[in-house]
């Protein structure tokens, strides 16, 4: 079986898919990669299921070498990559030839870059799923980021190498947003007016207290009803609760499934994968839109993922 060894793991990698769901009840949230757009068409340009599991870095790279080679591509944010020296493009699938290097440095634009790999990275399923849930330390990798001298194996390759890319013009239109459109939140109504008009008024930043469980936010305060307390109810991703101090944190992919915070917005589905991206520091605001409107939005982004003008081989 062909593997990876891991020289240099970066600041947090991680095995995902695109995660587990219907386990909320159990207590557990689906996890899978924060930006899934980028692994689904990381995953298309390596010749894969866009399920199939791959390495999601976060804000700085590892250090991989394939031993029997491989056909790869990376996608996301731009880490500086390197094969034996000469640079790799992103969104573009290439060949690693056996006992080649590929080296991923600090992020030079958003939070995370995934490596796909043609076969997939083979682990143990959690729930049916791949993905790492480092809240419960199950999934990927014994449940764990990677570390130095770790080996992982790569599933059968599907056939070889082609070229493929992503269309430039396509690209830009799934390019990351820093205005995140939101539907109101199951308690938006208990907010004062002037708390939601602050809100969407509101230039928020996002701490270096973030990760996978929530983007902490600091900013203008928002005045929560009941000083920040409510009945616990079960929480879905994307919720943005407040509080009692006022700063909002956007719930994400390794939630908890409960919470007792008043949830204001609710971040839509299409602009979920922009949150994968933020970086500490990131700027951003809020635009709220309707139901009809995010269902409306997802659609588009789902048919222009399906586009056949998407890849170019």
């Amino acid at each position: 079986m062909r593997v990876i060894q891991v020289e240099a793991s970066g600041l947090f990698t991680t095995v995902q898919d695109l995660g587990r769901e219907g386990f909320g009840a159990m207590g557990v949230s689906p996890s899978g990669a924060a930006d899934p757009i980028s692994l689904r068409l990381g995953n298309r340009l390596a010749g894969n299921a866009e399920n199939t599991a791959a390495l999601e870095m976060t804000l700085l790279g590892g250090r991989f070498v394939f031993p029997q080679g491989g056909i790869l591509a990376l996608a996301g944010s731009d880490f500086g990559a390197t094969l034996d020296g000469a640079p790799v493009e992103l969104w573009t699938s290439f060949e690693a030839r056996p006992g080649q290097t590929l080296r991923l440095g600090p992020t030079r634009s958003g939070a995370r870059c995934y490596l796909c790999v043609q076969g997939g990275i083979v682990v143990t399923p959690f729930l049916g799923s791949a993905s790492t849930h480092i809240l419960s330390g199950l999934g990927g990798l014994d449940g764990r980021p990677l570390r130095k001298g770790d080996v992982l194996n790569i599933g059968p390759a599907g056939g070889g190498y082609r070229q493929r890319t992503i269309a430039p013009q396509l690209l830009d239109r799934l390019s990351p947003r820093k205005v995140l459109r939101v539907t109101a939140g199951p308690q938006s109504d208990s907010f004062a007016e002037s708390s939601r008009d602050a809100f969407y008024a509101g230039t928020y930043r996002v701490t270096e207290e973030s990760n996978r469980m929530g983007l902490r936010l600091e900013g203008t305060p928002v005045q929560a009803p009941a000083g920040g307390q409510m009945i616990t109810e079960g929480t879905s991703l994307g919720a943005i609760q407040v509080p009692a101090g006022g700063n909002p944190i956007i719930i994400f992919v390794e939630h908890q499934t409960t919470g007792g915070y008043p949830k204001i917005a609710n971040v839509i589905a299409a602009d979920l994968p922009s949150v994968g991206q933020l970086r500490p520091r990131d700027e951003i605001r809020f635009e709220q839109v309707g139901l009809q409107d995010a269902r409306y939005l997802l659609r588009e982004q789902e048919t222009l993922l399906a586009s056949k003008r998407l890849i170019r081989e």
